[in-house]
């Protein structure tokens, strides 16, 4: 990419910011435009299920503000509709086309919608944007009476967390035997007991029957004969790529779009992808690729993958983060490293920490409440899963770029990770200290 190039990116959340941060760090000179189909501007998405769902926070408090000049043409509430990668062009509504030198799809993902259920009802809602919050918000502010919701994830737990703080009724429905039964039995233990202490209701091994909307409140019938009536129902049951714009573009986008290591997109030249989207192969893992849906993931991709376009396909260099996340539930920290979704079994690492073992290699931790602890187990899945070293010198960043920000900054979302006393503070800028790239 050089001087008078105009790069696109697909996408306005905390990848697609990232990303034309990183651009403008690196010198990069030409037009950007920014398209993203919600007509707001990147925000932090972590609040949707809690600060902004309680009203502990206002919309305009959970803007992600740029931390330089960004100088880039805002195409919001605009949603892509196809691309042409052999012309080059990103199509929009009415007619309208970019043409574009360089291409970041940072599309993200969508709510999973679950089938059967009443989505024309009002009530019943999903929990991903800010829209999506304030929804909610009003459907409670219309009845007193029981929320539900349905996924025993991550952000069905935030969700159901967020209702006993605000001194509302909820159920949590799944169909797994514990909430976030996947990190393992003492995890899973241990926010069941949290729920229980809080006077959060569990329906746990079950699912939705029937459904029954009346004027007033949507009636719920489970598979463990159990009926519930609610105020307002909220569907977590997972995401789905936000692809189907891709289709017909010669890209491959079978759960996510298919990218080398270097996060460029497989079938196309000038395109790469960040953020939930991206399916890559992380070589500290191992050669096949999957998808990240985290926080950090979506800002060191973002980064990455403009790092990537500007360096050009044959110089790129492979993205190869360790995978941190971490989320506040009631009073206690959830934090997990690596990948404990790939462990075969599992192991007691420490109190509270579960290690998650495959072909006899640790591949992830996962701690309640032990930020101790988890700051050795980090630094030792950093030791264990290293970065495999090139074949050749790895080139360096544009010798243009701009001069680095001081690389002892973390964000607080790390420092979060990484310290005893979380706060909710927001990150502006990531600085991650596993995937810096000096600049120049």
């Amino acid at each position: 990419m050089s001087d008078g190039d105009r790069i696109v990116i697909v996408g306005a959340g905390v990848a697609g910011l990232r990303s034309a941060e990183r651009l403008r760090e690196l010198g990069f000179d030409g037009e950007i435009v920014l398209v993203g189909d919600e007509p707001r501007k990147p925000y932090h998405r972590p609040m949707v299920s809690k600060e902004l769902i309680t009203g502990g926070v206002k919309p305009v408090a959970a803007s992600l503000e740029p931390y330089l000049d960004l100088d880039v043409h805002w195409r919001l509430g605009t949603r892509a509709t196809w691309l042409d990668t052999k012309e080059r062009t990103v199509h929009l509504p009415g007619g309208e086309s970019l043409w574009y030198d360089g291409l970041i799809v940072a599309t993200g993902v969508y709510p999973r919608h679950l089938p059967g259920s009443p989505r024309h009802d009002p009530r019943v809602r999903v929990l991903r944007t800010v829209e999506d919050s304030l929804a909610v918000r009003r459907a409670l502010g219309n009845s007193n009476k029981s929320v539900v919701v349905i996924g025993s994830g991550l952000i069905g737990n935030e969700f159901a967390a967020s209702m006993r703080y605000m001194g509302r009724d909820v159920t949590l429905i799944g169909h797994a035997k514990a909430p976030l039964h996947r990190f393992g039995e003492r995890i899973a233990s241990a926010l069941t007991k949290e729920h229980q202490h809080h006077r959060a209701k569990l329906a746990m091994n079950t699912e939705v029957r029937n459904w029954i909307s009346t004027k007033e409140t949507v009636g719920l019938h489970l598979t463990n004969n159990q009926f519930l009536v609610a105020s307002c129902v909220v569907l977590s049951i997972g995401s789905v790529p936000a692809v189907d714009w891709l289709r017909g573009s010669e890209l491959t986008i079978d759960d996510g779009v298919l990218c080398e290591s270097t996060l460029f997109a497989v079938g196309a030249e000038d395109v790469v992808v960040a953020g939930d989207v991206a399916k890559w192969p992380n070589l500290r893992i191992d050669e096949t690729p999957r998808r990240v849906e985290h926080w950090m993931n979506g800002v060191e991709s973002g980064r990455a993958a403009a790092e990537s376009l500007m360096l050009g396909r044959g110089n790129a260099r492979p993205y190869t983060p360790l995978p941190r996340a971490w989320s506040s539930l009631y009073d206690a920290r959830l934090q997990t490293v690596g990948m404990p979704s790939l462990g075969k079994d599992t192991i007691e690492l420490s109190d509270g920490v579960t290690g998650f073992v495959r072909d006899g290699r640790l591949i992830g931790a996962v701690g309640w409440d032990r930020p101790k602890a988890m700051i050795h187990w980090t630094a030792e899945l950093d030791r264990r899963l290293p970065v495999p070293q090139p074949v050749s010198p790895a080139p360096a960043v544009p010798s243009f770029a701009a001069t680095p920000i001081g690389e002892d900054i973390l964000a607080p979302f790390e420092r979060d990770f990484l310290s005893e006393t979380p706060t909710e503070a927001v990150p502006t800028p990531e600085r991650m200290p596993w995937a810096r790239v000096p600049a120049g």
